[in-house]
C-alpha cells in the first residue's frame, strides 16, 4: 500500500527540495500530533494563522453549526448569507470610522489583489508605491508590490509602475506624490524578519498619503486579530489606512481574507465595470462562520490582554550565545542566528524535539516564532527549553 508520505511525493506539487515531512493526524490548541501519538509543539501557527490555537472547541461549534444550514450557495455578492453579513458588520465594528465596508475573499494573496485594483479604480492613478523587503503574496499582482528580487525574477514581466522605498524612512515618503495611486505597506515588515517602525514614522506616511490623496493601504494579513497585543497593528500608531488588508488568523484555521475599506471608496467596484472584482468562494459561509467566532473569541476572552507578557517570558528564556539577537512585536519574533547555515540544524532539531517553528523568507537566519495567543505560559517554558536544547545539539 503506498503510504501517505510516497502519495505527498509522488502527486503533491512541491515548493521545494525540503519539506519539513511531518505527517499529522489530529492537532489541538497548541499542539500537533503524528500517526504515532508523538506531539508537535506550534511554535508558528501554521503561520500566523492558528492564533486562537488549532481547532478551538467554539470555532468547531460555528463551523458545524453552519454545516448544518449551507455550505456554498452563489458567487460572492449576490445573496444575503448570514455568515458574510454577521463577520463584515464584526469587523467594521473593530475598526475605525470610516472603515465600513468588507469584501471577503480566500487568502491574503487575494485581499493584496482586490486593493490593489481598489486603488486604482477609485484614485484614477496607475503609480504604486511599495517597500523593499516587503511581502504582500505569491500571485502576479501581489508579487509585482512584493520587495525581494530573487523571489520575483523568475516570473518577470509582472505589473508595471511600481516604485519601492525604505521601509521606516522618512525621507522617502518624498517619493509619494500626485501621481500615486496608493502606498502599500506591512504595519510590521514579516517575512524580513519582523522589522518595525516608529510611530513618528507612520504618523508622516498618513500625513503624506492625506496631502496627495493616496490611498494607504495597510498589510496586516499576519499581524492582525490580536498578535500584537492590539486586534490591528495599526491601533499602535494612532493612524487609520483608507484600506486594510487581513487573512491569515482571522479564519481560525480555515481559508478566508479581506480587503476593507470605506463604503465611498468600495462603492467604484460596482459601476463601469459592473462587477469591477468578483471571487466565487470568497466569504464561503463556512469560513465566515469561523472567522466570526474567531473575533468573537479574541474579544470576549480578551486574548491581547496577554500577549505583551507572554512575549516577555520568551524575551526572557531565550538566551543563548548562538543567539545574536532578538526583534519582536507582540507575538511575532525573530530569533537571530549567525547565518542559515548554524539555523537551519537547530531548526531540524527542535522538530525531532517536538517542536514545529521556521525561518522567514527574507530573513533566513532568523528563526520565526509567532505561537497560539493562547499558549500558555507553561507551554512557553516548555517550548523554550527544547529550543535551547535544540541549540546545544545542533
Amino acid at each position: 500500500m503506498v503510504s501517505p508520505r510516497q502519495l505527498f511525493l509522488q502527486n503533491l506539487a512541491q515548493t521545494s527540495d525540503f519539506p519539513l515531512m511531518l505527517e499529522v493526524e489530529k492537532a489541538e490548541g497548541v499542539y500537533m500530533y503524528d500517526p504515532q501519538g508523538k506531539k508537535y509543539m506550534d511554535l508558528i501557527s501554521g503561520i500566523g494563522v492558528s492564533n486562537v490555537g488549532h481547532r478551538h472547541p467554539k470555532v468547531i461549534k460555528a463551523i458545524k453549526d453552519q454545516l448544518d444550514h449551507y455550505l456554498h450557495l452563489m458567487v460572492y455578492g449576490e445573496l444575503i448569507q448570514t455568515p458574510q453579513v454577521k463577520l463584515a458588520q464584526a469587523l467594521a465594528s473593530s475598526l475605525p470610522d470610516p472603515l465600513n465596508n468588507v469584501y471577503l475573499v480566500n487568502s491574503g494573496s487575494e485581499a493584496t489583489e482586490g486593493a490593489l485594483k481598489l486603488a486604482k479604480r477609485f484614485s484614477g492613478r496607475t503609480e504604486i508605491i511599495a517597500c523593499k523587503k516587503a511581502y504582500h503574496g505569491s500571485t502576479q499582482g501581489a508579487l509585482s508590490v512584493g520587495g525581494n528580487e530573487y523571489f520575483k525574477r523568475a516570473f518577470r514581466p509582472l505589473l508595471p509602475g511600481i516604485k519601492f522605498i525604505r521601509f521606516g524612512n522618512v525621507d522617502d515618503l518624498d517619493h509619494i506624490s500626485e501621481k500615486t495611486a496608493c502606498f502599500i505597506l506591512e504595519t510590521i515588515q514579516g517575512e524580513a524578519g519582523v522589522r518595525i517602525a516608529d510611530r513618528s514614522y507612520f504618523q508622516a506616511v498618513s500625513k503624506k498619503c492625506a496631502q496627495t490623496g493616496t490611498l494607504l493601504i495597510l498589510d496586516e494579513i499576519q499581524v492582525g486579530f490580536g498578535r500584537t497585543g492590539k486586534f490591528w497593528a495599526f491601533e499602535h500608531y494612532d493612524i487609520v489606512p483608507d484600506i486594510v488588508l487581513t487573512a491569515k488568523g482571522m479564519g481560525g484555521g480555515m481559508p478566508l481574507g479581506a480587503f476593507i475599506a470605506s463604503e465611498n471608496t468600495m462603492a467604484v467596484l460596482k459601476n463601469d465595470p459592473i462587477l469591477g472584482h468578483i471571487t466565487t468562494f470568497g466569504g464561503h459561509p463556512v469560513s465566515a462562520a469561523a472567522g466570526l467566532a474567531t473575533l468573537e473569541l479574541i474579544m470576549e476572552e480578551n486574548l491581547m490582554e496577554g500577549v505583551e507578557n507572554k512575549a516577555q517570558i520568551f524575551k526572557k528564556l531565550l538566551v543563548h550565545p548562538k543567539i545574536k539577537g532578538l526583534r519582536q512585536f507582540g507575538l511575532i519574533m525573530a530569533l537571530e542566528f549567525e547565518s542559515f547555515e548554524v539555523l537551519k540544524p537547530i531548526i531540524d532539531q527542535a522538530l525531532e524535539l517536538g517542536v514545529l517553528t521556521d525561518w522567514f523568507l527574507y530573513c533566513d537566519n532568523a528563526m520565526r516564532i509567532a505561537p497560539p495567543l493562547v499558549i500558555t505560559e507553561h507551554e512557553i517554558n516548555e517550548g523554550c527549553q527544547i529550543l535551547l536544547e535544540a541549540i546545544e545539539k545542533a
